[in-house]
């Protein structure tokens, strides 16, 4: 049996520093991107919106810590997650010393627990009409923001954020709600079909038009021999 983690307090009369991690949880709905908060539940800032984050527990790691932090709040556990970048300024947190580690996740929202969300009130919130956020996760989100527009114009993770089987017009609105701009839709479907990383299916989602728009779902192995995918 493995024993407890011992903190080792050689390093005590040296510095003295608390590691938090900080989810930054991106959802798509309505051809809007969206944004997870929750309403800060202790002192400094309590009731003023916040990232979801946790301290890191002493046996585990930074991604297990952020993985936990995911799945206490959604339910959810095979999410695409990727480390974004560690902010650590002194005096960043009014009562002691924080460095905090963001993460970006893409989430389906059909797929989370919506019971398990509420409980922890929870919202989500356009990108773009965010409220007044606590510390400095403006920047946060900032920072990730930026690291997500430069991913998505170079490989597949805006798909994270779409069921398995969309339309062209759902894609074209994500990468326009992920980038900020509108998309010259001829360009778009002309440089997705010359990656040939899209199938389409011989079916069709009629729920805008009596002529319906053609199912697609995504290839990943056809993704991975693609060289200099740009959008």
């Amino acid at each position: 049996m493995q024993k407890p983690f011992q903190i080792n307090r050689a390093y005590k009369e040296v510095q003295q520093i608390t590691v938090a991690v900080d989810c930054l949880i991106f959802g798509f709905n309505e051809g809007k991107l969206e944004l997870l908060l929750v309403r800060r539940g202790f002192e400094p800032e309590r009731d003023r919106f916040s990232l979801i984050g946790g301290f890191v527990h002493n046996e585990e790691g930074l991604d297990e810590a952020a993985h936990r932090v995911l799945s206490e709040l959604t339910g959810l556990e095979d999410v695409y997650m990727e480390q974004v970048r560690t902010f650590g300024k002194a005096n960043r947190d009014p009562y002691e010393r924080v460095l905090s580690v963001t993460y970006s996740a893409l989430v389906l929202k059909e797929n989370y627990n919506d019971e398990l969300v509420n409980s922890y009130k929870a919202e989500w919130f356009p990108i773009d009409n965010l409220p007044e956020l606590i510390f400095d996760h403006k920047d946060m989100i900032e920072s990730a923001m930026r690291r997500l527009r430069r991913r998505i114009k170079t490989g597949p993770v805006g798909f994270n954020l779409l069921p398995e089987k969309f339309t062209l017009p759902q894609l074209q609105k994500l990468y326009e709600a992920i980038l900020g701009e509108e998309i010259d839709k001829r360009n778009f479907r002309k440089k997705l079909h010359a990656m040939d990383f899209l199938i389409r299916l011989e079916e069709k989602d009629k729920s805008e038009s009596k002529k319906g728009a053609f199912l697609y779902r995504f290839d990943e192995d056809k993704y991975n021999g693609v060289k200099n995918f740009s959008i």
